[in-house]
């Protein structure tokens, strides 16, 4: 195990293997013209968070960092990351944390796996939609790549704190991260970064500008626009009210929430881990404290005093993204489009709270490609020390041939291709039907 400075400093020399204990500093301020230990940005402090509870405490600079990082989405919160790690995380922490004159500026938030080899992978794991790094690059009153806390050589400085710092911690380890959105600040380090490296492509994101629907209604040909207001007349004529959950009715909304998400999708493959009580754990957490802190909306959806549907709704600076949602399969029955209720109350949330984009989030289903959304193609990013270029290779390989794999079972078979189209028609009549979870 590596060792720790004062306050979880990276030593030069440290990692997952041994060092001098004697090693100089890797972080710290330095004296004038001077840099910070081994080529850090003057003034800058590297440490490395491997311990829960101090993550834990992390809570408030956390929050105040991904305010000023203009690429963060839902999934950086510190609520959903911690809430994750306690259900979920197994690995040991390695949470890379750069700060100047206190105050935290960059965070790069792993853990290490050692399977199938030495993996730095993000917190977060497979039901995050999105993976990123947090750089502070906005400050409300100057715009973007102008934080007043980056120094005078700007955000640049910060991320080659942040590469410096990764590189240290990932000395015999593979950096990866999956589901990075274009544009992300793991992608800028992923360029700046001066080892090996390597990248894919990962799931298709669909994306809608924050606008009210009643404005996205217009961006469709006209005989389906006509027939999306049908639609919400239905919903209105019905008397079906969204009612928002508070902090304290968290706990009971979920559970309401996932009780109806598994009756409208039995029999037709529902996800296992939404049924799991760590999952159930997760979001009581998380959704309990990002609906405090205005950073998700837990919405219970009534009628005629019954709740029918429960959704919840991620939200970042400037993105919202449908997470999550449970319908009662009666509503079928009454001809409601529940796809098309549940979009209406989260662009209008994201439209009211001044967000700029609703995010569809992973899948490019029928019922999502109707609103004409734009497709973001997610990639995954492999970094490593030049001298672990070939696990990087290595790693790169195997994920890219399962990839291949993937592709070559839905085309050469035919059974597989079918049950595919099958797929594809069910959730496009699905649509019409008011039955597109």
């Amino acid at each position: 195990m590596a060792r720790r400075g004062a306050a979880g400093q990276i030593r030069a020399g440290d990692a997952e293997g041994t060092g001098p204990e004697s090693g100089t500093p890797a972080s710290g301020p330095a004296g004038p013209g001077r840099t910070a230990g081994t080529g850090t940005p003057e003034g800058f402090t590297v440490t490395l968070c491997r311990d829960g509870r101090e993550f834990a405490g992390l809570r408030d600079e956390w929050d105040d960092l991904r305010r000023r990082c203009s690429t963060a989405t839902p999934f950086q919160s510190h609520a959903w990351l911690e809430s994750w790690w306690r259900s979920y995380g197994g690995g040991p922490l390695r949470i890379v944390l750069v700060r100047r004159a206190g105050r935290l500026v960059a965070a790069a938030p792993l853990t290490l796996v050692h399977r199938p080899m030495p993996l730095l992978v993000g917190l977060g794991g497979g039901i995050s939609d999105y993976t990123d790094v947090l750089v502070a690059d906005t400050d409300p009153a100057t715009g973007p790549d102008r934080d007043p806390d980056t120094g005078p050589e700007g955000v640049d400085a910060v991320y080659d704190a942040l590469e410096r710092g990764l590189r240290r911690a990932a000395r015999h380890a593979v950096v990866e991260l999956r589901e990075v959105r274009p544009g992300a600040a793991a992608e800028r380090l992923y360029e700046r970064w001066t080892g090996a490296r390597g990248a894919l492509t990962d799931s298709v994101c669909l994306e809608l500008p924050a606008a009210p629907l009643t404005d996205l209604v217009e961006r469709l040909p006209t005989p389906r626009a006509q027939r999306v207001r049908a639609k919400l007349r239905k919903i209105d004529a019905l008397g079906i009210e969204a009612v928002p959950a508070g902090p304290d009715e968290v706990p009971e909304a979920v559970g309401r929430l996932l009780r109806l998400h598994e009756l409208q999708w039995r029999g037709r493959g529902v996800t296992v881990e939404h049924l799991r009580p760590r999952f159930e754990e997760h979001l009581v957490r998380a959704a309990r404290r990002m609906v405090r802190d205005g950073d998700a909306a837990l919405t219970e959806y009534r009628l005629a005093g019954e709740v029918v549907a429960v959704s919840l709704t991620l939200a970042s600076e400037r993105m919202t993204g449908g997470y999550l949602y449970g319908a009662d399969p009666g509503l079928r029955e009454r001809r409601v489009d529940v796809a098309t209720m549940l979009l209406r109350h989260e662009t209008g949330f994201a439209a009211g709270t001044g967000r700029r984009v609703v995010s569809l989030l992973r899948g490019a289903e029928p019922y999502k490609n109707q609103w004409r959304p734009e497709a973001v193609t997610n990639r995954r990013l492999l970094m490593a020390p030049a001298a672990l270029e070939p696990l990087l290779r290595l790693r790169t390989a195997q994920a890219g041939l399962r990839d291949r794999t993937a592709r070559t079972v839905a085309e050469r078979f035919p059974a597989a291709r079918e049950w595919r189209d099958r797929l594809k028609d069910w959730r496009a009549a699905a649509v019409d039907r008011g039955d597109a979870g």
